[in-house]
């Protein structure tokens, strides 16, 4: 509110100088009435004037405004000035009388100022001389007076866009620090700007600091009962082993392998938004072929195709992470998986692709939510609380890529991952 008064200040005061300067300008239409009405009527007074008389009639016809002459061989005036066209015309609109005296106007210039000088020829062909005596000021064309105004304007509107713009730069840090937010460490954004923006910037400061704080606990908590949880589950395993009943004993580490598998998802997918691992240079085809040569080493059908080695930066942990349960996924649904990894322009493609039964159209965009279970469309014994590819969703786009999920044409389901080049 501050730039835009002062903006309107800076404007209204140079458009009154320049009006100021301007109504100068406008004592060319009074001038033009006033000139006329002297030059009619002075003009007729002097021509009844016999000639030694005329000298002095003229002298006493002259004003504070006007000096007037009259001299019997004087020569004509000069030819008129372009400039006065428009005064010279509005002389005669006023007096059309005076329109057979070939009326005469030119400028008399003095630094700054200007004044007016001219005759009109009297009907014995002598010249009545005249003279303004208060300067007029500089006639410029009404276009030089708009472009003066509308260079200000622009110069005051830049002006004032360049202090708001200076103004809001909290404004822009603070959306910036917003978009950062839960992607990298806490950062106080500084608290600068107008006493509103300040506060909406303490404001968030605060919000971060209380909801690293809730994340930070929420984790040492999950860490807390993980450990807590894994402990039981290690008896249990060991004391299974006692079961002599082979079926039995087999069936409780199935269960318990479960159970470890949903509480190592679980912690996988609530560990909080801090994510301490780094991204390092990591050779794609080569974890690519070690998940496949891990199946096939399980018998089950596997396949990998694309390049011996690429690299790429990624986050090692998380992204292999994300593959495993791609993998795992393709080959519990499915008996073969193939993995198809490609380097393009844009960046790298990697395709985890199955023969299973698929997932619904309407499905492909609910099922990469957390904890949805499609047991309509896939067997019935999932492992685990339906985390496996929102837990994928997040390592990819840690990365800066996209999960895209599709049937296949042939039957089965094709899950896409893309990442972006950076430079």
């Amino acid at each position: 509110m501050a730039i835009l008064l002062l903006a309107i200040l800076v404007e209204f005061g140079a458009n009154t100088m320049l009006y100021e300067r301007a109504s100068h300008f406008s004592v060319r239409d009074d001038e033009a009435h006033r000139l006329a009405e002297h030059l009619f009527i002075a003009r007729r007074l002097v021509a009844e004037q016999p000639l030694t008389r005329r000298p002095a009639m003229a002298a006493s016809l002259s004003t504070d405004h006007y000096a007037m002459g009259w001299e019997h061989d004087h020569s004509p005036p000069p030819t008129l000035a372009p400039t006065l066209d428009r005064m010279r015309e509005q002389v005669l609109e006023w007096e059309p009388g005076l329109a057979a005296s070939d009326l005469r106007l030119r400028l008399l210039s003095f630094g700054h100022s200007s004044v007016v000088v001219g005759g009109v020829r009297l009907p014995d062909g002598s010249w009545l001389q005249f003279q303004t005596l208060e300067p007029i000021g500089r006639l410029d064309a009404p276009w030089n007076r708009i472009l003066v105004a509308l260079v200000l304007a622009v110069a005051v509107m830049v002006l004032s866009g360049v202090l708001i713009r200076r103004t809001l730069s909290p404004m822009r840090q603070l959306a910036d620090a917003a978009d950062r937010f839960g992607s990298v460490e806490q950062e106080p954004v500084a608290e600068e700007g107008p006493g509103e923006v300040r506060r909406v910037i303490g404001a968030f400061n605060r919000m971060q600091e209380r909801i690293h704080r809730l994340i930070a606990d929420r984790t040492e908590a999950l860490a807390a009962v993980g450990h807590d949880l894994r402990t039981p589950l290690a008896r249990l395993r060991l004391r299974s082993d006692r079961v002599a009943d082979e079926e039995l004993r087999n069936t409780i580490h199935g269960d318990v392998a479960e159970m470890e598998a949903m509480v190592a998802s679980l912690l996988a997918f609530l560990g909080g938004e801090g994510d301490p691992e780094a991204s390092v240079p990591v050779d794609l085809a080569v974890l690519c072929a070690t998940l496949i040569d891990d199946a096939t080493d399980r018998r089950r059908g596997a396949i990998y195709a694309g390049p011996d080695h690429l690299d790429w930066k990624v986050r090692p942990s998380g992204f292999k992470r994300a593959l495993v349960n791609l993998v795992e996924n393709a080959l519990h649904h499915g008996e073969t998986v193939t993995i198809i990894l490609a380097e393009t322009e844009r960046g790298v493609c990697l395709r985890i692709e199955d023969n299973g039964p698929g997932i619904p159209e309407e499905a492909l965009v609910r099922v990469l939510e957390p904890f949805v279970r499609l047991d309509s469309a896939r067997a019935r014994d999932t492992v685990g609380f339906g985390l496996g590819l929102p837990i994928v969703v997040r390592a990819v786009e840690a990365e800066g890529g996209t999960l895209v999920l599709s049937n296949r044409e042939k039957g089965g389901l094709r899950a896409e991952i893309i990442l972006p080049r950076v430079e």
